[in-house]
């Protein structure tokens, strides 16, 4: 059964003319003049899907995303926003939106949005009715967070960021340094949304080579090169009506961004050697352990895929920044471990816990699943101890220095101004140029780091 769309717009020709294109299409569709009109109509009529228009008089399109997300999480609303105006399609998926689209309305794009709100609506309806309230949103959040674990305030704001976008179709953009655990990011914004019934496939763009990622993710037809004797779905085909992690896509060739970036937009794909498009829907999430910023400025990452896959970002912090979950993380592993491989242990002792909760883990999270692991086979039984731990574990740094490559001397009657110069291109110097990480060690944002270092080139 098709599902009842709203469409809400102050223009009347446009209402008009939404409202017959997407009734000829087989919804249900009426119009709205504005937000509050709109708003009555979805109290009295319940559409499944409601798409309004971002500026209007009396109630504009953000209000009413709100005012329906107090009534109900089942409406899937579709943001129109003027052509270019990202900062708003932020805003509105930030807010709830399932999807946005740039005015003038693309036909093409529009229809494949409702069908895949449509689909995300019957995922929904086929639930119990108790469950679509607090019950099912507890349980559904156990179980995609059951992988992430930690209770600082670095991981409550991760988690708060995946619940609020996970019901979403925008793309993601996860961020952080390798090993934090991107991939697990992704795998809750999967299992948290109407898509978790589906495939989540992931792909690691660094790992395949440049002369096959095309063919890896796009597909392609019997014959496309040497050596294709069949025809070959592609990662987006596989994924359809699910999920699609592309991990390091910075490492992604500059010719297969640009290819990206038209299905993104387009939601069509052309499998290698074939003249026919496909459409699909595939949510997409990528990752990097790169600074998107540096990745666009050196050219690794191209800026309009940038711009389009960073709609929303969350930020994975390294482990160091949240040493106080060492210890949930660690237990939850030994778990984990004892399954794997069939041992008995039962815990840590004091002494192992505060000896990892002070190591810096310049791995993150997969360094410590190692020294896990490693530990509980040791171990086999009863509680971890210091002795399980590798060989002079977190006696010392992992890089130790001479002194003179780290330490920043400051003569007396050095200025402020030229001492945190100095601490700068120091820390700078330490990390490889890593700015991400040297802003996290100087405990400043990014941005602020690069607009000192802008400061110097002009002196």
């Amino acid at each position: 059964m098709f599902e009842k769309v709203l469409i809400v717009e102050d223009e009347v020709h446009a209402r008009t003319g939404l409202t017959e294109l997407v009734s000829s299409w087989g919804y249900r569709a009426r119009g709205a003049a504005d937000g509050q009109e709109g708003l009555e109509q979805v109290v009295a009529w319940s559409p499944a899907i409601v798409v309004t228009d971002l500026k209007m008089p009396r109630m504009d399109g953000m209000e009413l995303l709100r005012r329906i997300g107090d009534l109900s999480e089942r409406f899937c609303v579709v943001m129109l926003t003027a052509q270019g105006s990202i900062e708003s399609a932020v805003e509105a998926m930030r807010a709830g939106a399932w999807d946005y689209l740039p005015k003038p309305v693309d036909p093409v794009r529009l229809r494949a949005i409702l069908d895949s709100a449509s689909r995300q609506c019957a995922a929904v309806a086929e639930e119990p009715v108790e469950a679509v309230a607090g019950d099912r949103r507890s349980a559904r959040r156990s179980d995609a967070f059951a992988e992430l674990v930690g209770s600082s305030p670095e991981m409550k704001t991760v988690f708060a960021l995946i619940e609020r976008v996970a019901s979403s179709n925008v793309s993601v953009l996860v961020t952080g340094e390798s090993g934090t655990g991107k991939e697990l990011v992704a795998r809750a914004l999967h299992e948290m949304s109407g898509r978790r019934n589906k495939p989540f496939v992931a792909v690691n763009c660094a790992a395949i080579p440049e002369t096959l990622i095309e063919s890896e993710i796009f597909g392609h037809e019997r014959g496309a090169f040497t050596g294709a004797q069949e025809r070959r779905a592609g990662c987006f085909e596989l994924a359809e009506e699910g999920t699609l992690l592309l991990d390091e896509i910075g490492e992604m060739p500059a010719g297969t961004q640009a290819k990206l970036l038209r299905v993104l937009e387009d939601r069509k794909l052309r499998r290698l050697g074939s003249k026919a498009e496909i459409p699909v829907d595939v949510r997409v999430i990528a990752a990097t352990n790169r600074d998107p910023q540096e990745a666009v400025e050196s050219g690794h990452l191209r800026a309009d895929l940038y711009y389009r896959l960073n709609v929303f970002n969350i930020h994975m912090p390294p482990l160091r920044a949240h040493l106080e979950d060492v210890g949930t993380i660690a237990h939850k592993m030994i778990q984990q471990m004892n399954e794997k491989h069939a041992c008995r242990v039962n815990g840590m002792s004091q002494e192992l816990q505060r000896r990892l909760e002070s190591y810096r883990w310049p791995g993150n999270v997969r360094e410590l699943r190692n020294t896990v692991e490693r530990a509980v086979v040791l171990a086999g039984e009863g509680q971890l101890r210091i002795e399980h731990l590798p060989p002079g574990f977190g006696e010392a740094p992992v890089r130790s220095a001479p002194v003179s490559d780290t330490a920043v001397t400051v003569q007396v009657g050095t200025t402020v101004d030229e001492a945190e110069r100095q601490l700068i291109v120091k820390t700078l110097s330490s990390t490889n140029n890593n700015k991400t990480r040297a802003a996290e060690i100087l405990g400043i944002s990014t941005k602020t780091l690069q607009n000192k270092l802008k400061e110097y080139a002009r002196e």
